[in-house]
């Protein structure tokens, strides 16, 4: 195929703002899925992504277009997702085109996840082609939405097309743009083979299916290729093209975008952003590996155990599936006091663990238990070694410390102009640096902010959206690594802490923390036959406090006559045997009480 044919695009837009919609006019006006087969968001393949309206996993399609007076085209679409979890994803995915369409709403306008996916594309020297979309909507504010765009990308109004994924309109002329404005793929010249693995799946009966964009050379079926960072040799089963579903193809050659088949079944080995290429004398790759690779690090971890022991050779199979198509999936076998066997894992981010602990329910029809999710701190003790604690349980006393260090983010919040002050009263609130303000069209602000990774992971998401009524909309990278005024919070019942409730909390925020928490396990614990402690600890001392009064027996109920000495001395034996009790006695807590002190529930 002649690369001068081919343009490669994606397409950036801020969740709901009509891009799995768009794609679905793009693929009906070239052809590529007939119409008795066409479904809303048809490059949604997950049950997940059709319910939450967002794209989770990327899904390329190739399409066929013949534009006005130059004849056929072939356009590959990486369809990626938006979430700034997935951001090392999108920005290889981004690797892997030459161009982008921004795509803004015209009712909603320019939004802050938008601005930051595209920094990204504008860093890699991408061709943009800026577009409105949902002009049809009675409430479209197409001319205000067109200056927002103008002001961001410096460009005259008049460049920026209109178009409607619902009924079509201005569908083929954002094509014709797409292969005017967006370069073909630059081929050098060479045989041997090279690509950017931009995505991957896994298939019980073929292994591990990347997904590739060629940059040198050509593969067919019977090739020896190799992963160049994880040093793992195989031979091609199958290439192929996205058309959309997999179509196997004789061969891909350079600026093409299709999928090689492995034949691999070994967990973490293919990984979003290495290379594939030839192998070469001394069993070596004939090409370097292509810049820009990175591991993916998990910056936030939670626990996870089945509500049934019976389930955890079933949880540790599905963690190793999932594993399998996720190499940013991190975990790690751990077992708890009170919650027995389960693991330990990591994830890019909050909606990451989200979509992970749904796959596992729904997937693989698993019920959890999701421990509250926690950060990683380094630590620096007293003896000068220095640890990294990703769990409260092994977060070191109070008095052992010497330094702790936290990951930061930097965030940008666009606005309405009449909700920043309650906004700012938040940021506050969540220990936020607040930076520069930029005045957008429409009467918003467009406001820079840092914040401890462990703030925003407090609620601050469902807090912003109640305080702008929704109307706010939030980015965010993970920044540098500040210096924490931290410390563990311990809860202890009847004396013993119960590790399931340690948390790690700011200094600031130490009394409220354990007031509120035990308030809360005072109020859902069942009574015992003696009256128990509840107790928060912090900072080497009691916070917080409650005790749970004892159960008490009817002892005297049977008596029915004589002195009253009778009951006073059953009462004094009862006495005493509470006491003891108390002195001897443990606190079984019920399964469910950990699943609401978790959860949140009362």
């Amino acid at each position: 195929m002649d690369a001068r044919s081919i343009r490669n695009f994606s397409i950036i837009a801020h969740i709901d703002h009509g891009k799995s919609t768009l794609a679905d006019r793009m693929l009906e006006l070239c052809g590529t899925v007939e119409r008795r087969k066409m479904r809303d968001q048809v490059l949604d393949s997950m049950e997940l992504e059709r319910e939450r309206g967002i794209t989770i996993k990327m899904q390329p399609v190739r399409m066929q277009f013949r534009a006005a007076d130059t004849g056929e085209y072939v356009l590959n679409l990486i369809d990626t997702p938006g979430h700034i979890d997935f951001s090392y994803e999108v920005s290889r995915a981004l690797k892997a085109v030459e161009g982008c369409v921004l795509l803004i709403d015209a009712t909603q306008g320019v939004q802050a996840q938008t601005l930051t996916t595209l920094a990204m594309a504008r860093e890699q020297g991408l061709t943009i082609v800026p577009a409105v979309s949902k002009v049809d909507s009675p409430l479209a504010r197409i001319a205000e939405t067109k200056a927002e765009i103008a002001a961001v990308l410096g460009v005259a109004s008049e460049e920026i097309l209109e178009c409607s994924g619902k009924t079509g309109q201005g569908v083929a002329e954002l094509l014709q743009a797409i292969v005017q404005k967006i370069p073909p793929p630059s081929v050098a010249p060479g045989t041997a083979f090279r690509g950017l693995i931009f995505d991957f799946q896994y298939s019980n009966h073929r292994g591990v299916i990347v997904y590739i964009r060629a940059t040198d050379g050509l593969v067919q079926k019977g090739d020896q290729l190799t992963f160049v960072a994880a040093g793992k040799t195989f031979t091609v089963l199958e290439v192929g093209i996205f058309a959309p579903e997999e179509k196997p193809v004789a061969s891909l050659a350079a600026g093409e975008i299709g999928y090689i088949v492995t034949g691999i079944k070994e967990a973490g080995i293919a990984s979003v952003g290495d290379t594939l290429a030839t192998l070469g004398p001394g069993n070596k790759p004939a090409l370097p590996a292509l810049a820009g690779y990175e591991t993916p690090r998990p910056v936030v971890w939670a626990s996870l155990y089945p509500e049934s022991q019976d389930d955890f050779p079933a949880l540790r199979q599905a963690l190793g599936r999932l594993k399998l198509s996720d190499s940013s999936l991190a975990y790690e076998e751990e077992t708890s006091g009170t919650l027995g066997r389960g693991f330990r894992c990591g994830f890019l981010g909050m909606l990451h663990m989200e979509i992970i602990t749904e796959r596992l329910r729904r997937e693989f029809n698993l019920t959890l238990i999701v421990t509250s999710p926690s950060i990683t701190y380094e630590i620096t003790l007293l003896n000068g070694k220095t640890e990294t604690v990703y769990s409260p349980v092994f977060f070191p006393d109070d008095g052992q410390v010497r330094e702790i260090r936290e990951p930061w983010v930097r965030a940008t919040i666009i606005t309405p102009a009449q909700y920043l002050g309650p906004i700012l009263t938040l940021l506050y609130e969540h220990e936020a640096e607040t930076g520069e303000t930029e005045t957008f069209g429409d009467n918003r602000t467009g406001l820079t902010l840092m914040m401890p990774l462990r703030e925003m992971m407090r609620g601050f998401f469902d807090e912003l959206k109640s305080v702008s009524s929704g109307f706010a909309s939030i980015s965010y990278e993970i920044g540098a690594v500040r210096a924490a005024d931290v410390t563990r919070l311990d809860i202890l019942v009847a004396d013993e802490p119960v590790a399931a409730f340690a948390r790690v909390v700011s200094r600031r925020r130490v009394e409220e923390e354990a007031r509120k928490a035990v308030e809360k396990l005072h109020k859902i614990l069942p009574r015992q036959l003696f009256a128990t402690k509840i107790q928060a600890r912090a900072l080497g001392r009691i916070i917080a406090s409650e005790t749970l009064s004892a159960l008490r027996k009817d002892v005297t109920g049977y008596l029915y006559g004589g002195d009253v000495t009778r009951k006073m001395k059953l009462l004094e034996k009862q006495k005493r045997g509470k006491k003891k009790m108390k002195e001897r006695g443990t606190v079984n807590i019920p399964h469910d009480v950990f699943l609401k002190m978790m959860r949140g529930e009362k």
